[in-house]
């Protein structure tokens, strides 16, 4: 076997993320909340790069130098392709994308107000509980033991771990744990610290001074039942009246299952809109979101730098150059998120404007495909735009993804969106009678009489996910 040492020359084609590209596909996928913590980042990290002040009424600008406002070189389309040399033209760039605004300072800063001194701060639960814990004047054995009940509490307020486990982990008695777990069953919320749901119902009856034997026993041995609505089982295993069932079922109804519930530390979580489509005479108008987002350009004293590089030492121009790049490919990719968005939505639009009048009902079937062929751009661009964007619509505040739906067969006619089955199954169950609710075999036939063919286990799908419990548990009596 012989070794052959040669020259070939070879001519193929790859694809190169370069690293603007890869910023602006980053950006593109970002949510709003997401791309403003990026920018202000960057803000801090990048001096070539500073956000544009708003200016208040009445005030008036320090510099007189910068371009005038009319100038709409800043209009200019920016395209993605644009590459970003080591040689470029600072000069030509800040002419043709730098922001015409005028910089203004305020004259004098007035303190302001701190709020966040007002702001009160939610109470957690294991603090809550701790706080009780203290005013009983608690021994260090039992402070050792009720810090280690606190500490090992749920979302809900139930003990994760069993007694056996604390009286290995604090090294006293199993007596003294015990004493002192019943007793903090009794702080407010009261039933917590309990180990599992029997307990806790209980001792809320105990601290409410409801000792009714039956509403004991159902609790003891028919919990099952209730969660099933089987009051019938329960009125025939207790020989008890259906009447007498419903009383004490509805004492149970008013005992708290989770008594942890109510200092649960999830924050509500605000949608901000990244585009709104209003309603203008008989068209549709839309507008991006451009409210709270920092508005960029090139620094002054850095683009001055540039005219003037032959001053600096090369480890200084190549610094320069750096932070002045990286800026003017971030501004690039926000521009050209924004607009992608923009031509999205446009898109969405023109298919499914019939939502956009009417409403859910109206929404038509529709995959990322449709779109990606309208604006000549590929599919997963389409799904990085529409993941975590949201739009105000005259019908509400949806995802962008909300309007692409696969579609489902009617026994006669075009198909419907799987969107819109969805909502006419809710319409549905809204209006039935609570005493007779609909399984979903029924509701199965009343979509075919709508002329709507889908079959009773995908109702059962999409019941799950509107998450309407099934008909028996809907039942009321």
């Amino acid at each position: 076997m012989a070794f052959e040492l040669r020259q070939e020359l070879k001519l193929s084609q790859q694809l190169v993320m370069t690293p603007q590209l890869q910023m602006a596909i980053k950006l593109l996928q970002m949510s709003r909340l997401e791309l403003v913590e990026t920018i202000n980042q960057e803000l801090e990290e990048n001096p070539a790069l500073e956000e544009i002040l708003e200016v208040a009424p009445g005030d008036q600008p320090v510099d007189k130098t910068e371009p005038d406002a009319s100038d709409n070189s800043a209009e200019k389309e920016i395209t993605i392709d644009d590459k970003i040399q080591d040689d470029i033209d600072w000069s030509n760039y800040l002419e043709e994308y730098n922001s015409p605004s005028k910089i203004n300072f305020e004259s004098e800063r007035r303190d302001a107000i701190n709020y966040e001194s007002f702001t009160a701060r939610k109470e957690s639960l294991n603090e809550h509980l701790l706080w009780q814990l203290l005013m009983t004047s608690p021994t260090d054995a039992e402070q050792k033991i009720g810090s280690l009940i606190i500490g090992n509490l749920n979302n809900d307020g139930y003990l994760e771990i069993p007694t056996e486990e604390l009286v290995r982990v604090s090294g006293e008695s199993s007596e003294t744990v015990e004493h002192l777990l019943q007793q903090m069953q009794t702080f407010d919320p009261v039933g917590v610290c309990s180990r599992d749901l029997k307990e806790c119902l209980l001792t809320q009856l105990k601290h409410l001074d409801l000792n009714s034997p039956i509403v004991i026993e159902i609790i003891e041995n028919h919990l099952t039942h209730i969660e099933n609505k089987n009051y019938k089982a329960i009125s025939k295993a207790l020989k008890i009246s259906f009447d007498d069932t419903i009383a004490a079922v509805n004492i149970i109804k008013g005992l708290e299952p989770k008594p942890g519930r109510q200092f649960s530390e999830e924050e509500t979580q605000y949608i901000y809109p990244d585009i709104f489509v209003y309603k203008y005479e008989n068209d549709f108008v839309i507008t991006l979101n451009d409210d709270g987002m920092p508005k960029l350009r090139i620094n002054s004293f850095y683009r001055k730098s540039i005219a003037d590089n032959d001053k600096f030492p090369n480890n200084t121009k190549d610094y320069i150059q750096d932070k002045m790049r990286s800026a003017t490919w971030l501004i690039k990719s926000i521009h050209q998120r924004q607009k992608t968005i923009y031509r999205v939505m446009e898109s969405i639009l023109r298919f499914q404007r019939d939502f956009f009048e009417h409403g859910i009902s109206y929404l038509k079937p529709m995959v990322l495909r449709d779109v990606a062929q309208d604006i000549d751009m590929h599919e997963s661009t389409i799904s990085r735009v529409t993941t975590n964007k949201y739009a105000h619509t005259p019908q509400g505040i949806f995802e962008l993804k909300y309007f692409f739906n696969s579609p489902i067969k009617r026994i006669h006619g075009a198909a419907v969106a799987s969107a819109s089955v969805q909502d006419k199954i809710r319409q549905i169950i809204l209006s039935e009678d609570p005493k007779k609710p609909y399984s979903d075999d029924k509701l199965s036939v009343m979509l075919k009489e709508s002329n709507i063919d889908i079959a009773r286990r995908t109702v059962a799908k999409y019941r799950e996910m509107l998450g309407v419990l099934s008909s028996n548990k809907r039942k009321q009596v």
